[in-house]
């Protein structure tokens, strides 16, 4: 693995499934009385978060928490970069402590790589705007992979507003890396032109939808959307909302969260048996532990940490 992380095409497919490995480890600790080891023990890492999240933020910060590290969080709001203090000016005075790892989500593609630029620490991209998201495609691997097993041949489609969407950007590579192939879908305004380019097919209609084995839904981004891509949610929901009458039996479906309930997917597919929502929230605590493991530790062996 690099010393960052800042796309999913960091990783070849051995490198994702070492940090699996090591992320089923983690998940088998997190079932422990006592959930710690001492890996990061003396370490600081920096979660420095420009964009509102709950599961992000929450995640990476027990996850460093779990591997013992000292954690520092600092938000947008209510710190000087509400006074205005550069991306720049703010990584330098955070590395006066110096960490041994820097989490950052920013609202601008690049910001990630800009950071890894000033800075001795490593660099996880948590999100940079509609560029990437990769520990997002990490868990949603790792979740699915728990449920399935390998992805080998497994038909994915991923529906929705891909356009403003880093996560699938993330996860058409990282499904593409682990053997599925993938399929794009959401109306035309949301499917950027050069999207096939990635590898992944594209569809402006739910038209073969059953012929998936995993629908990934993508939320509706409104804060991201400066002029109206579609008529209406209702008329949005009408046509691409992921529910039973639209599903067939085995199929299963995934959603990265936020959730908008009755939008992009319907409240009883949300609760139901078949959806791997819950299970990729909880991973993301043993994949982020994992990958955090990786960058500063790697060479070590779990079992002498743990």
């Amino acid at each position: 693995m690099t010393s960052h992380l800042i796309s999913i095409e960091d990783l070849d497919r051995a490198a994702i499934e070492r940090i699996l490995l090591r992320a089923q480890s983690f998940a088998e600790v997190s079932g422990r009385e006592i959930k710690k080891v001492p890996a990061l023990r003396g370490r600081t890492v920096v979660n420095l978060f420009y964009e509102a999240s709950t599961r992000t933020s929450s995640s990476f910060e027990l996850a460093a928490t779990r591997l013992s590290a000292d954690v520092i969080n600092i938000r947008a709001s209510g710190s000087s970069i509400e006074k205005g203090e550069s991306l720049r000016d703010t990584v330098q005075t955070l590395t006066a402590y110096e960490p041994a790892a820097i989490v950052i989500r920013s609202p601008y593609a690049g910001a990630a790589a800009q950071v890894a630029q000033w800075t001795d620490a490593a660099v996880v991209n948590a999100g940079d705007g509609k560029h990437e998201h990769p520990t997002q495609a990490l868990l949603d691997v790792f979740a699915l992979q728990s449920r399935v097993g390998r992805l080998d041949g497994l038909k994915i489609w991923i529906v929705g507003d891909v356009l403003h969407s880093r996560v699938a950007r993330s996860d058409i590579s990282a499904f593409q890396k682990m053997g599925a192939k993938v399929t794009v879908a959401g109306p035309p305004t949301l499917l950027p032109r050069e999207i096939e380019a990635l590898g992944c097919s594209a569809s402006p209609t739910l038209d073969g939808l059953t012929e998936a084995d995993v629908i990934y839904v993508l939320r509706m981004q409104h804060e991201r959307m400066q002029e109206a891509f579609v008529p209406s949610l209702g008329e949005y929901a009408a046509r691409y909302q992921i529910n039973h009458e639209r599903l067939r039996p085995g199929q299963l479906v995934m959603h990265p969260g936020p959730v908008n309930r009755g939008v992009e997917i319907s409240a009883d597919v949300i609760d139901s048996e078949i959806s791997l929502i819950g299970e990729q929230v909880k991973a993301g605590v043993a994949v982020r532990m994992a990958v955090l493991y990786e960058l500063l530790v790697g060479t070590t062996t779990l079992a002498a940490v743990a």
